[in-house]
């Protein structure tokens, strides 16, 4: 696998080796060594996934303190955009964004460390999107910033009018009234 730090530090895009022949593929997604190794200890506790149409958006969402996740990501089928936002009020890069496609066709993962805010959108018509967490979920610690937050200006591409969210994430917080980390 190749680990690519992007320009926020701690977050990485990796691109698995994929094996192909006349069966199929074959990949590591996951190698706890190679990982520690590249990115640092994290002790993932839970896997989980979602399955969404062309549109959905999910986030940003994020946990606050002893609740805060870091996360693996991934999509097995479909097409997604893929942003983390830097919450930690002491970094260089607070505020700022990463963006990444993930699909079952390039296969990247995207680490988000603890810290982060985290959302995605589908970009084709289904996608089955997984990942790894370390710390499980706490309702009472979550929280979300609003997906179009003029602060962040997040270029998504497609028109906000097909934009489908929950609720909840509709009333998700601005950056300036976010409760961030330290």
């Amino acid at each position: 696998m190749e680990y690519k730090e992007t320009e926020i530090k701690g977050v990485f895009v990796i691109e698995p080796r994929v094996f192909n022949d006349a069966r199929g593929y074959f990949f590591e997604a996951w190698k706890k060594d190679e990982f520690e190794q590249h990115v640092g200890k994290v002790n993932f506790v839970q896997d989980n996934e979602s399955k969404s149409s062309y549109g959905v958006l999910r986030g940003l969402h994020y946990q606050k303190g002893e609740w805060s996740q870091a996360k693996l990501v991934r999509v097995i089928k479909g097409r997604v955009l893929d942003v983390a936002v830097d919450l930690r009020k002491s970094s260089p890069t607070f505020g700022k964004h990463v963006m990444v496609e993930l699909s079952d066709e390039n296969k990247r993962q995207f680490f988000i460390p603890r810290g982060f805010a985290h959302g995605f959108l589908v970009l084709s018509d289904e996608a089955i999107f997984t990942y790894k967490v370390d710390n499980v979920y706490a309702p009472q610690s979550e929280a979300s910033i609003r997906w179009n937050d003029e602060t962040l200006n997040i270029n998504w591409p497609i028109d906000p009018k097909d934009v489908l969210t929950s609720e909840k994430d509709l009333k998700g917080r601005s950056l300036k009234d976010a409760e961030v980390f330290e």
